[in-house]
């Protein structure tokens, strides 16, 4: 796994009177909409359920936000996910307009509600406005549920230009492209083209074996494949999930330099499959967590379920170590750091730090040497006590210093959204 010198050489563990202080995670892929609906898609709604039936449901919620309701799902969110360790978000933000498919009176009001709640709540926010102009790989137009997605070039361009001056210490403006049937190639040169060098790019790839048949189909190549073919992929760019691939298409990411999001707790609750994490380390790739979906706040759960799912395949244990250490939770954090600025845009996060309960029973005993694993791997009682970005506290003792209101306005928001 590719780490740079001064993030080996740099301790991940520093003692904090009687308890652990631990570098603040990069949660590189969410849509904060989400969030309102996990748990409320658990029930079979065909006998064959899928992803491609679960995102009949995600669109019928999706009609339902206004910049009002994802400023308040989006600040719960934020606030869980500081209280879980991650310090940064990236959000892969596409509900633009209005359900009919027009702007709000301010086009980029929806992305304000996002840079809202991410101010107020205190986390980095690596903003990801999501171009979405097809149904599929064949180029039919978005179907009226996906209309308040949608933009031409000319009109997202805009949107970015609108975001622009918003940049600050802790909001990064980026682009994504929904994904390759959703995004014509000509488009995505041109938005390209337009783009700041140092923005980062995110796309969903290769995530559903469909939508490989189907790019192969049209395309007569696979995803992956193709984008690495046909587009200059460097360390700017993230790959969400990427998880069919062939060994061809695995050694080809780790040698473009470019980051995988692989979301595990999202990509188990949808069926997607497993990203073939072994061989991509062993390839030297660049990877990173995200909650996605956000049936799982928990970065805890995420490094643990990708650990695990690569044993249940492989029917070993101990599958994510590197050279240098072999302890697992050292290695997945390492690897979590490693990425997080070219995912994210944000070259500088010192200010931003976990401080874990030293006083815990998990913890009892501990060393710097097995304290991160135990952080992992040793239960689900939540280990987080303070949370500090850029220098400011966010967390403490365990709760968002604000949560009590933001968890008021969630839930009369949550009740408004359920509302028949």
């Amino acid at each position: 796994m590719p780490v740079p010198e001064s993030a080996v050489a740099a301790p991940l563990v520093d003692v904090q009177g009687a308890d652990w202080r631990v570098p603040g995670i990069a949660n590189l892929h969410s849509h904060a909409f989400q969030r309102a609906m996990a748990g409320l898609a658990e029930r079979q709604s065909h006998p064959e359920d899928s992803f491609w039936t679960w995102r009949e449901i995600m669109y019928r919620f999706a009609a339902r936000m206004t910049p009002e309701s994802t400023y308040a799902v989006a600040a719960q969110l934020y606030a869980e996910m500081l209280e879980a360790g991650y310090t940064t978000v990236c959000e892969f933000h596409y509900v633009h307009h209005q359900p009919d498919g027009t702007p709000h009176a301010d086009p980029a009001a929806m992305s304000k509600a996002l840079i809202a709640a991410a101010r107020d709540t205190g986390i980095r926010l690596t903003l990801l406005p999501v171009l979405y102009m097809a149904g599929g790989f064949d180029g039919r137009p978005l179907s009226a549920r996906q209309q308040r997605f949608g933009h031409d070039v000319e009109g997202f361009l805009r949107l970015l230009d609108a975001l622009a001056p918003s940049r600050d210490d802790r909001l990064r403006i980026g682009c994504a492209f929904h994904s390759l049937r959703a995004v014509p190639e000509a488009a995505m040169r041109e938005v390209l083209a337009a783009l700041p060098a140092d923005a980062p790019v995110h796309l969903h790839i290769a995530e559903q074996v469909g939508e490989v048949q189907d790019c192969l189909a049209i395309r007569n190549a696979r995803p992956v494949e193709w984008l690495l073919r046909e587009f200059p992929v460097d360390r700017r760019w993230t790959l969400v999930h990427a998880t069919h691939l062939t060994p061809e298409e695995t050694r080809g990411i780790a040698a473009s330099g470019a980051t995988v999001a692989i979301c595990p707790t999202t990509e188990a609750n949808l069926g997607d499959g497993l990203f073939p994490l072994q061989d991509y380390l062993r390839a030297g790739g660049h990877w990173g967590i995200g909650s996605d979906s956000h049936v799982s706040v928990s970065p805890v759960e995420e490094l643990r379920w990708l650990e695990y799912g690569q044993r249940l395949v492989t029917r070993h244990r101990n599958i994510a170590v590197a050279p240098a250490s072999p302890s697992v939770g050292e290695t997945l954090l390492r690897g979590v750091l490693a990425s997080a600025a070219d995912a994210t845009g944000f070259a500088d996060t010192h200010g931003d730090a976990v401080v874990l309960d030293g006083g815990a029973p998990a913890f009892a005993g501990a060393t710097a040497d097995d304290v991160v694993d135990r952080w992992i791997f040793a239960g689900n009682r939540p280990l987080v006590k303070d949370v500090h970005v850029a220098g400011r506290q966010v967390v403490g003792d365990g709760r968002h210093v604000d949560g009590e209101a933001i968890a008021g306005r969630y839930r009369d928001t949550l009740r408004e959204l359920l509302r028949d």
